[in-house]
């Protein structure tokens, strides 16, 4: 059997609600690609009976309905049910009955993948659903149901806080994450692909970790190799994913893509009202709706403004393809469909707004792993609160510090994260900068706590005279790494 990569937690789970005594019912969300349906379907192979009917995108129920026939015929073999069944309910019941012919002692996985299109407006697929759980299924005590979705926003507005007939019927509930940087390494690893930490690191800085993508990693090219078969020739799979990824998620794409571009445009994003008045549109607008959406399904993170109350929060753009496909390939698509160099990719290293976007993407991976990073400042076990920190310092220039961790022993550490392709040396100006905003924090937040001024960088700070009479703490690449929270 295929191993699965992490996901600890989550096999440890699925182990449990399989060897239950009872009827389990388990909803399970994550964005598209990020391996939903592979963990179930490794997870449950040869493990009793496995039903799965998967749901496709933008067909008539009756051929949903035609492909659960197959599927029912294909498992159960029943000859008297020669016609694929005329509604949910007709198939629901079709499957209790082939259910109730097995010996209990033999569990049973009935899998429904992809959800939110199986249940399509007027399809009647979520009352068959009601009925059969609660009226047959969960009497069943060799019976575990599965449901899975890649709309997060559909997925836990109907399923996990269904306020119906399944409102406090789940057994449990999955969000499927993004691999880390420690799990991507570790997959790659298990397909025999070994790159450094900082190429590992340059792959997930285009694909997020998402594992489908990095699936068409080859083992023996480098990350800019790689990055440049996934997104810039004509066949690559980067190239043509980003309308189809939104489209088949959000059934008004178009606001949400809107959204999207606008966020890309700030690098520590937008305040919902600024969004709001960049889109012109009425602040009674979908917008809330759209960004929950966006939130919930991992394309776009909030992050509190330290010193503001809720109203300071600030949505960013989060999901690394979506920002590399709006930076390197939206704007060139014409151009990379017909065709470019082979070191197209490479040569783009050279250019300035490369630096930029390395910055802005290593600051984003850096978000994404804050409890390694308390870990590597030893303070794991501490309660914190973290955010990032703009002022105003007379007038002038505006003053920003990346991240802030605001610890309950009374300490902050002001982060200031940074990407370089070597070790990073801090100059005379640079050290003076960052003393510069420590003394405002302290002045604007009229805090109390310690100040300590933490770098974080791929290959760690130089110890000269600056970095001695500045920095407190640094953190390196290899902290973001760590395989304790890789589960």
């Amino acid at each position: 059997m295929t191993t699965i990569t992490g996901r600890e937690r989550e096999k440890q789970l699925l182990e449990k609600l399989f060897a239950s005594k009872k009827a389990e019912f388990l909803a399970i969300y994550g964005r598209r690609r990020v391996g939903k349906t592979y963990l179930v379907r490794k997870f449950f192979k040869n493990k009793g009976i496995f039903f799965e009917v998967t749901g496709a995108f933008n067909i008539k129920t009756s051929e949903q309905l035609a492909n659960f026939h197959a599927e029912y015929l294909g498992l159960f073999n029943h000859q008297n049910h020669s016609r694929p069944p005329k509604t949910w309910r007709e198939a629901m019941l079709r499957l209790k009955d082939a259910i109730k012919q097995i010996d209990e002692s033999q569990k049973i996985v009935l899998f429904f993948d992809e959800l939110p299109w199986l249940a399509s407006p007027r399809s009647g697929f979520m009352g068959a659903l009601d009925y059969i759980w609660n009226r047959h299924f969960s009497e069943m005590p060799n019976v575990l149901l599965i449901v899975s979705g890649s709309a997060a926003s559909w997925m836990i507005n109907h399923v996990i806080n269904n306020t119906g007939g399944l409102y406090g019927r789940l057994s449990a509930h999955m969000r499927l994450l993004p691999f880390s940087l420690a799990e991507t390494e570790k997959y790659l690893h298990a397909h025999d692909i070994f790159l450094s930490r900082k190429q590992v690191c340059e792959l997930y800085m285009v694909t997020g970790g998402i594992p489908k993508y990095l699936s068409y990693i080859e083992k023996d090219l480098s990350a800019m190799q790689n990055i440049h078969r996934l997104c810039f020739t004509p066949q690559s799979p980067l190239l043509i994913e980003f309308h189809k990824l939104y489209y088949s998620l959000f059934q008004n794409a178009e606001t949400h893509l809107q959204v999207i571009r606008i966020l890309a445009e700030k690098k520590r994003g937008m305040a919902r009202g600024d969004l709001i008045n960049k889109m012109q549109i009425g602040n009674n607008g979908n917008i809330t709706a759209v960004l929950r959406e966006l939130e919930e399904s991992g394309f776009i993170a909030s992050f509190p403004e330290i010193g503001k109350k809720a109203k300071g929060t600030q949505y960013y753009l989060s999901d690394e393809y979506t920002l590399f496909y709006l930076k390197w390939i939206d704007p060139h698509k014409g151009t990379l469909l017909r065709g470019v160099e082979e070191d197209y990719w490479i040569k783009r290293e050279s250019d300035p707004s490369w630096k930029s976007w390395a910055g802005f993407a290593f600051e984003n991976l850096c978000l994404k792993h804050v409890p390694h990073i308390k870990k590597a400042l030893q303070i794991g076990g501490v309660t914190t609160s973290s955010g990032y920190w703009k002022a105003t310092s007379q007038g002038k220039k505006e003053v920003e510090v990346d991240l802030v961790i605001e610890r309950a022993d009374q300490c902050t550490n002001l982060c200031e994260i940074k990407f370089s392709k070597g070790e990073f040396t801090l100059t005379k100006s640079y050290a003076e900068e960052l003393l510069r905003k420590k003394r405002l924090f302290a002045e604007k937040t009229k805090t109390t706590n310690a100040l300590f001024i933490t770098m974080i960088t791929p290959f760690g700070v130089n110890k000269n005279t600056h970095y001695l009479s500045t920095i407190n703490q640094q953190i390196t690449l290899d902290a973001l790494f760590d395989e304790s929270f890789s589960a």
